[in-house]
């Protein structure tokens, strides 16, 4: 949906099952347009539409495609994003570390991402901008060469080579998010800024990048990560990052009492990775693959533990449980100062099948509604959103 300052605001639908074309247009008619009679039943209402590598294929076909766009335009729906992220399957069985597989040092990953960008053309409404969020190049455990670093940069080259000329072709406005997260070979502000340097420094007189590649901030993923707000997005600034599309997300934070810690079981799955960030005695930070590794050492830090695993929006704090809505709203203060910042927002809770009952206890369009109407409350404070709504 369009607020003010021109913002546009969706939910992932990465929060549904679908690797296949028709199951993914399966999930916008059973839920999307559920959710969207729910919060703008008398507008147009923007989809975030996640695509599977299958999916973007059989979507590509000149007659599917032409059928998609008349959907959205029988039903007032459009299309500003899409999640590249997860290229195969991402529900009903083991993801881990395979989600960042391909990575940005195969040809799978460009080819894939380029195909996203050529549906994106095609449907992105005239006078918006269009986005696809990425994997952050790859997972750390995966680069173990400089040659790899380089092939990485010269395939997102590729990437925004194609990104500029469509967008020149197709006369909108299109860019790529890199999307930072725990123990990936981007995983914090600073590391980003460090990448768009290097890809920089391979092309000193090519701006194209500067325009075409950013940073897709996820606010579960650098709250995780301990980082302040208004921080991240002073360095992105400082250093010419385009902030290409906000994720609202939000992460676990607990302190690690021994109660805790068994609650904390009921969190560990075997389809996502969960890693975890603590804050030591000591003030460092110690990085954990997985939630159940960090559960396994005994020698953990029983301080504040943040854990990827996104939770609900309007999730409240529990005796336990706590939650980093604090980073969300912390982003938002920044957008009510500059609205220019970033004009694409999403919501994006994708762990549904996997949450424990507590955090589960209402259908997936009254939980997608929630979510919807906690950020619109925060939003309108802030006079980026219509109170009407």
């Amino acid at each position: 949906m369009q607020l003010n300052h021109n913002l546009h605001l969706a939910y992932s639908t990465n929060i549904h099952r679908g690797e296949s074309w028709t199951e993914t247009f399966d999930g916008l008619q059973k839920y999307s347009l559920k959710v969207r009679h729910e919060v703008c039943p008398d507008a147009p209402y923007a989809i975030g539409l996640r695509l599977s590598d299958l999916a973007s294929r059989e979507l590509s076909a000149p007659k599917t495609l032409a059928e998609f766009k008349r959907w959205l335009d029988e039903n007032q729906c459009y299309v500003f994003t899409i999640n590249g992220f997860p290229y195969g399957r991402f529900h009903g069985g083991r993801v881990k570390e395979q989600v960042y597989v391909p990575d940005w040092t195969t040809r799978e990953r460009v080819d894939y991402t380029n195909r996203l960008f050529d549906i994106l053309a095609e449907i992105v409404p005239d006078g918006v901008d269009g986005s696809v969020s990425t994997v952050p190049c790859s997972f750390k455990e995966f680069i173990r060469s400089d040659d790899q670093v380089a092939r990485m940069r010269s395939n997102l080259w590729d990437c925004v080579d194609h990104i500029a000329r469509l967008s020149e072709a197709s006369g909108k406005f299109l860019h790529l998010g890199l999307e930072p997260e725990p123990l990936c070979y981007l995983e914090t502000s600073s590391e980003m800024v460090r990448f768009m340097d290097a890809m920089r420094a391979d092309r000193p007189s090519d701006s194209s990048v500067n325009r075409h590649l950013g940073v897709n901030y996820d606010t579960c993923h650098l709250a995780v990560e301990f980082e302040k707000p208004d921080e991240a997005v002073a360095r992105f600034q400082a250093n010419g990052v385009r902030i290409s599309k906000l994720h609202f997300s939000s992460a676990l934070k607990v302190v690690a009492t021994p109660e805790t810690r068994k609650a904390l079981t009921a969190f560990t799955d075997d389809v996502y990775l969960h890693q975890v960030v603590c804050l030591n005695a000591n003030s460092e930070l110690v990085r954990y693959r997985d939630l159940d590794v960090a559960l396994a050492d005994i020698d953990s830090p029983a301080s504040e533990w943040r854990i990827h695993f996104h939770i609900p929006l309007h999730s409240p704090a529990t005796e336990l449980f706590e939650n980093t809505a604090d980073h969300i709203l912390g982003v938002m203060d920044l957008l009510r100062e500059n609205p220019s910042l970033c004009s694409h927002l999403e919501i994006e809770t994708y762990t549904w099948e996997v949450m424990p009952a507590e955090f589960k206890n209402r259908s997936v369009v009254d939980q997608l509604v929630a979510e919807y109407r906690w950020c619109l409350s925060e939003l309108e404070q802030r006079g980026l959103a219509q109170s009407d709504r």
